[in-house]
């Protein structure tokens, strides 16, 4: 074992073992932080597979820490109207059903568009941010892409697709202080997540993207004009939604 030689104020100098030398603490303390920060999504998923644990995001501990409050009201995925599923399905991630987390294609594409300088688009899938809302922070970077991709891989491992599918549409923000579909759907449209019309099902969808400047409950002509668009994919999704009924 190597020992460092630490001298005192005196000028005496003596050996210590790399475990007790600052250098070696600070690595050890930087080894058990990593430890830490690979088994606490672990542990967490596997605890989101119990049916009555309903995870809270990132951005409602920031709410409660800020003492800013907010509105949501867990429902189960039996209790949203499949409608709903749908358009958000069919608004922010088609191939949920058939990826294992990660829509390889599309972030592909994106990389490929950020490398030639060109304006890239989104490539999150649902689970994707999913692992985003639980785990990460919402300011875009590199980082943050980068730590996605593997939390949504294992996020897609230990979770059903019903399960991630139930966990984000309960944790999604859709507007200041209003998160899942529940809160969203009493908060714009005074009513339950059950009963939402396939219209409002296709605004609170388009709404995602961008919940602090996008109100469903008063869209502009562009926010109507996707929400029809919306609205016809998702009377047509078929076989694109099966994993979740």
């Amino acid at each position: 074992m190597t020992r460092v030689l630490v001298r005192n104020k005196r000028g005496r100098g003596y050996l210590v073992g790399p475990g007790r030398s600052p250098v070696g603490r600070l690595i050890r303390y930087a080894v058990l932080a990593g430890v830490v920060l690979i088994m606490l999504p672990l542990v967490l998923l596997s605890l989101y597979r119990i049916p009555f644990v309903h995870p809270v995001s990132t951005l409602m501990v920031k709410d409660l820490v800020t003492f800013s409050g907010y509105d949501r009201r867990w429902v189960p995925i039996e209790q949203i109207s499949p409608v709903l599923i749908n358009s958000v399905m069919m608004s922010e991630d088609a191939r949920f059903c058939f990826h294992s987390g990660v829509d390889w294609d599309a972030l592909n594409s994106v990389v490929s568009d950020a490398i030639d300088g060109e304006q890239t688009r989104g490539a999150s899938t649902i689970t994707m941010q999913t692992a985003k809302n639980l785990f990460l922070w919402t300011s875009r970077s590199f980082i943050r892409k980068g730590l996605e991709v593997p939390l949504a891989m294992l996020t897609d491992l230990i979770l059903p697709k019903q399960r991630i599918m139930e966990i984000y549409l309960n944790i999604a923000e859709w507007g200041p202080g209003i998160y899942g579909v529940e809160a969203a759907a009493q908060h714009h449209f005074n009513t339950s997540a059950a009963k939402l019309s396939p219209r409002q099902a296709a605004y609170l969808a388009v709404t995602l993207p961008n919940p602090i400047v996008r109100n469903p409950a008063k869209p502009g002509r562009g926010m109507q004009t996707l929400a029809r668009l919306n609205e016809r994919r998702a009377r047509g999704a078929g076989a694109y939604i099966g994993c979740v009924k």
